[in-house]
C-alpha cells in the first residue's frame, strides 16, 4: 500500500493493493445542510468502478456536522481512485430536502495516516443524480494525464453550459444569463444577504402625495428624519449650492468616473477666455489653463434625444450638458460654464457663475441630474453588475472547477448572479423605480444601456490607464483616484501572484485552451464582438491575463463600493442629485426664482421611492465578507494561503493609511477603504 502525493506539479493517485477503502464522507456545518435521504458512494479507479454502496444506515440521516464512514470492497481490482462518485436518494416518506457535502476522505485502512481528500462544498440535489469529486489537485487541461479526468472536466462543462445559458436583457447591450427566478439558480448559485436593519420607516408614507414640494421648509422636515445620523448627507445639504463642493463631487461623489482633463473645448460648446474670465487666473487664457491642464469636462452627449419618462402621468425632461471645471491653485475644481443641450444655439444658452443666482444654481441641478442617470445605468450597472455577470458566466460555462482561475474568481462574481437577475425583475421591470420615478424610464432605459455598452472601453476598467487618461490621477484632492490605485495596485500584486503559481511562462497561457475560450466567450457575449472597445478576445501573456483578472475583481468589489455605499449620503438631500426633471431645461436667462426650483423636482411619492431604494442598497450586509477574506477551502492551506495573507496585509496597511487621513478631514472619503469594501457584488 502507498499514497502518492503531489502538490500542483505532482499528482493524487491512491493505489488499490488492498480489497478495500474506508470512505468517510462529511457533512457540512452550514445551516440546514442535513438531509433525511439516503446516501451511495462508488469509486471510479483507473482501470473500473465498483458497484455504489450505502453509506447511511436504514433509520440514520445526514445531520450537519456528521461524518459517515463506510469500507468499500471492490469485487475486482479497480485500479487508482480517480473519482468518487455520490448518489442521493429521497426516503420514501420523508421531505426531499438538499444535502450539503464538506468532502469525502479515503484511505486504505482504518489507522492510515495518508489521506486522499475530494472537496465538494456543494449543495447535492436527488434530481443530481450522479455527482463526481475529483481530487484536490487544481490544475489545466493540458496538464491533465489521464484521460478519464480529461472526460470528467468536459463533462462537468457540458452540465453547466446546459444550464447555465445566454440571454438578453438589452439590445445592444452585454448579455445575460437566461434565468428570470432566482429559484432557478439552485442553492449553489444563489445566497442569502443578512439585512444591516436599514428602516425606511420616515419615507414610506408618501406614496399618496402626487404632487411637487410646497416649499424648501418641506423637504428640510423630510432630510430631518431621514438625515439626521448621516454626518456626509449633511455637509451636502449645508453645501450643495457652493461650487467648491459641486467640484469637489465630481472627484470623490458617487461618480468620480465622468469628469475628464481637456487640451481643447469640443466645437459644440461656445466659450471663449472674455466669457469666463473672471473664473480665471489674472490675465490667463482659457487656452494656457487648457495647456496646463487645469481645465475639465463633463460631457453627458450619450443623453442627447433620449425620451423621458412619464412619472404620475406627467412628461419629464432630460438634457445632455457640457459642463466647464477649471482646478484653481488652491486645488478647487469649480464649474465655469455650463451649456443644457448637445448642439449650440441661441436657446442653449451657456450659463456661468456670474448669472443670477437661480439660473446657476438652476444649471447646476441639470448636470447634476443628467450625472444621476449615467451613474446609475453606466457606472454603476453597466461596470459592476453587467461585466461581472458576464464573467461568472463565461466561468461556469467554460471553466471546470479545478481550474485556478474558476477558484480565484468565483468568490468575487458568483452573487452577481442573483443580485443581477432580481435588479431584471424589480428595479429595471415595469413598475419598479426606473419605470415609475427615475427620469431615464424604460423607453430610454435600453437606448442608453446600448450607448454606454458602445461606448464602453476596456481602458477605462483599467484603475492606472483610466485615472492617467482622465487626467486626474495627480490631483491633490481626488481621493477617489488615490485609494483606487492603492487597492488596485494590491490586487494586481496577489493576482500576478496567483498566476505564477500556475503558469510558467506565456506559453502555457496561450496553450490553455479553457482559459482562451473563456476570454473569448467573454468578448463575444459581453461585448458584443466590438473590437473598437479595446477588450482582449486572447490573451498572449501572463501579464495581459492578470490585468484582465484584476480588472474583474476590481469592479466587483471596490468599484463597486465606490459608486454604490456612497449613492444615499450625495442623493438624500434631493436636489443636489435629482433623479428625474418635471420641467424642460431652460432655454434662456432670467426665468427662474429659487422658489421656483422645486417644480423640477420630482413629486414626492416618486422621489421618496428612489430614496427607499438608495437608502436600502447603500448598506453592506450584516455578513457581508470584506475584500479578499476568504472562506473558501482553497484558500485556506499551501502557497495560496500565503498569497491571501500578504494582500490582506497590505489592504489592512492601505485601511489605517486612509483612516488617519479621513480623521483630519471635514469630509471623509472612506469609501475605497478595504475594510468596508465587499468581496463582490452582494446587492
Amino acid at each position: 500500500m502507498h499514497v502518492i502525493e503531489r502538490k500542483h506539479k505532482k499528482k493524487y493517485l491512491l493505489e488499490n493493493q488492498m480489497e478495500e477503502f474506508h470512505v468517510t464522507i462529511r457533512t457540512s456545518l452550514v445551516p440546514l445542510s442535513g438531509s433525511y435521504s439516503t446516501l451511495w458512494v462508488s469509486l471510479v479507479g483507473s482501470q473500473c468502478e465498483c458497484l455504489p454502496v450505502k453509506v447511511v444506515p436504514d433509520g440514520q440521516c445526514l445531520l450537519p456536522g456528521s461524518t459517515c464512514s463506510v469500507v468499500v470492497k471492490p469485487d475486482k481490482e479497480i485500479g487508482s481512485v480517480i473519482l468518487v462518485r455520490l448518489r442521493l436518494e429521497a426516503r420514501p416518506g420523508f421531505p426531499d430536502l438538499d444535502w450539503h457535502c464538506s468532502d469525502v476522505q479515503l484511505k486504505l485502512s482504518f489507522d492510515a495516516e495518508e489521506v486522499e481528500r475530494f472537496p465538494c462544498h456543494r449543495w447535492i440535489k436527488t434530481a443530481d443524480g450522479d455527482v463526481e469529486l475529483r481530487s484536490d489537485r487544481v490544475c489545466m487541461l493540458n496538464s491533465e494525464a489521464l484521460q478519464i479526468l480529461r472526460e470528467h472536466r468536459a463533462r462537468e462543462l457540458q452540465t453547466k453550459q446546459h444550464h447555465i445559458r445566454w440571454s438578453t436583457f438589452v439590445e445592444g447591450g452585454p448579455h445575460c444569463i437566461d434565468m428570470t427566478i432566482i429559484q432557478s439558480l439552485g442553492p449553489n448559485l444563489s445566497y442569502t444577504r443578512q439585512s444591516p436593519g436599514t428602516n425606511p420607516y420616515y419615507l414610506r408614507g408618501f406614496t399618496d402625495r402626487i404632487e411637487s414640494w410646497s416649499s424648501w421648509e418641506e423637504l428640510d422636515i423630510l432630510f430631518s428624519h431621514n438625515g439626521k445620523d448621516n454626518a456626509v448627507a449633511k455637509y451636502v445639504q449645508a453645501h450643495w449650492k457652493e461650487d467648491t463642493f459641486f467640484g469637489y463631487q465630481c472627484l470623490n461623489g458617487c461618480n468620480p468616473l465622468q469628469i475628464r482633463q481637456i487640451h481643447s473645448l469640443p466645437a459644440n460648446l461656445p466659450v471663449t477666455t472674455e466669457m469666463v474670465m473672471d473664473f480665471l487666473p489674472q490675465g490667463s487664457s482659457l487656452e494656457q489653463e487648457m495647456e496646463k491642464g487645469a481645465i475639465f469636462l463633463l460631457d453627458y452627449e450619450i443623453l442627447d434625444q433620449l425620451p423621458g419618462n412619464v412619472i404620475n402621468g406627467k412628461q419629464t425632461y432630460l438634457a445632455s450638458p457640457l459642463c466647464l471645471l477649471h482646478y484653481n491653485n488652491h486645488g478647487e475644481l469649480k464649474p465655469i460654464a455650463i451649456q443644457l443641450q448637445k448642439t449650440a444655439g441661441p436657446e442653449n444658452p451657456v450659463f456661468l457663475p456670474s448669472d443670477p443666482a437661480p439660473d446657476w444654481l438652476l444649471a447646476k441641478m441639470w448636470v447634476r441630474n443628467a450625472d444621476f442617470q449615467v451613474h446609475q445605468l453606466l457606472f454603476h450597472f453597466l461596470r459592476t453588475h453587467a461585466i461581472p455577470e458576464v464573467c461568472c458566466i463565461a466561468t461556469l460555462r467554460n471553466l471546470p472547477e479545478v481550474h485556478p482561475l474558476h477558484q480565484l474568481l468565483m468568490p468575487h462574481i458568483k452573487t452577481s448572479l442573483q443580485i443581477n437577475v432580481q435588479a431584471r425583475a424589480s428595479l429595471l421591470a415595469p413598475q419598479g423605480v426606473f419605470d415609475k420615478a427615475i427620469g431615464c424610464g424604460l423607453k430610454a432605459l435600453p437606448l442608453l444601456f446600448a450607448r454606454g455598452t458602445d461606448q464602453l472601453r476596456y481602458t477605462s476598467l483599467c484603475v492606472p490607464d483610466d485615472l492617467k487618461e482622465r487626467g486626474i490621477d495627480t490631483l491633490a484632492n481626488c481621493y477617489y483616484a488615490q485609494d483606487a490605485l492603492r487597492v488596485w495596485n494590491a490586487l494586481h500584486r496577489f493576482v500576478m501572484s496567483w498566476v505564477d503559481l500556475y503558469y510558467n511562462d506565456d506559453q502555457v497561457v496561450q496553450e490553455d485552451s479553457e482559459l482562451q475560450s473563456w476570454i473569448q466567450e467573454i468578448f463575444t457575449e459581453g461585448l458584443l464582438s466590438f473590437t473598437h472597445t479595446g477588450f482582449p478576445q486572447s490573451f498572449q501573456t501572463k501579464s495581459d491575463m492578470s490585468k484582465f483578472i484584476t480588472m474583474v475583481i476590481f469592479s466587483s468589489s471596490a468599484l463597486h463600493a465606490a459608486v454604490n455605499f456612497s449613492q444615499v449620503d450625495f442623493s438624500l438631500w434631493m436636489p443636489n442629485s435629482p433623479p428625474a426633471m418635471f420641467r424642460p431645461p431652460p432655454n434662456v436667462k432670467g426665468s427662474v426664482t429659487e422658489e421656483e426650483l422645486l417644480s423640477f423636482l420630482p413629486d414626492i411619492n416618486a422621489g421618496c421611492n428612489v430614496l427607499i431604494i438608495l437608502l436600502l442598497l447603500s448598506q453592506p450586509a450584516a455578513n457581508y465578507v470584506p475584500l479578499c477574506q476568504y472562506c473558501e477551502w482553497y484558500f485556506s492551506t499551501g502557497a495560496p494561503a500565503k498569497l491571501v495573507e500578504i494582500v490582506q496585509k497590505e489592504l489592512k496597511a492601505i485601511c489605517e493609511d486612509i483612516s488617519k487621513r479621513n480623521f483630519k478631514m471635514e469630509l471623509p472619503y472612506p469609501y475605497l477603504s478595504p475594510d468596508a469594501i465587499e468581496n463582490s457584488v452582494a446587492i
